[in-house]
């Protein structure tokens, strides 16, 4: 177990001699308090994860860490001009989407699962992290588009009849009001 937290300490310390907004509060914070940047960092990381266990409204805080950063990084990745920012981030959306849609018809069972607001915040985090492999990635590419080449063409044809269904209605519509 010691190993493990050192390695993740090596590893949020690596993370920190980066530059952004994050380190830079931090280094501000670490000059200010004279505690390590690691130490208020590795803090920072106890305290909500304490807070998603025993915390008022930690339903909120989770889902404002799956929605805030890839909302932020989505907008970032629109505006640049690479096209794989905007494929990893259409990803992260596709899966964050699915995994709240099965979360809302499982709500019952959920709320008997003592760490479920942990695991959730620490699950959307490896679906949005910036590496090769991150959750988002791995279930669009496993499970989201094998299921959606295989269905592609049943909903397709079940939304072109929703849409000339649709378009049939506004026409009646259009010449009932047009009558009146």
């Amino acid at each position: 177990m010691a190993s493990q937290v050192n390695a993740f300490l090596e590893t949020l310390d690596r993370h920190l001699q980066e530059k952004n907004m994050v380190t830079n509060l931090l280094t501000m914070a670490e000059k200010k308090t004279g505690v390590k940047k690691l130490y208020l960092a590795a803090g920072g990381v106890g305290v909500i994860a304490l807070w998603l266990i025993f915390g008022y409204a930690a339903q909120l805080l989770c889902n404002s860490i799956g929605f805030i950063y890839p909302a932020y990084a989505s907008i970032k990745a629109i505006e640049s001009h690479k096209k794989d920012d905007d494929t990893q981030w259409l990803m992260y959306w596709v899966v964050f989407s699915m995994f709240s849609i099965f979360e809302f018809f499982s709500d019952i069972f959920l709320d008997w699962f003592p760490l479920y607001w942990l695991a959730k915040c620490i699950f959307l985090i490896w679906c949005f992290l910036p590496i090769s492999g991150n959750g988002a990635t791995t279930i669009y590419s496993r499970i989201v588009k094998p299921y959606f080449e295989k269905h592609q063409g049943s909903v397709d044809n079940l939304l072109n009849k929703a849409g000339a269904a649709v378009h049939k209605l506004a026409d009646k519509a259009a010449d009932a009001a047009k009558k009146d």
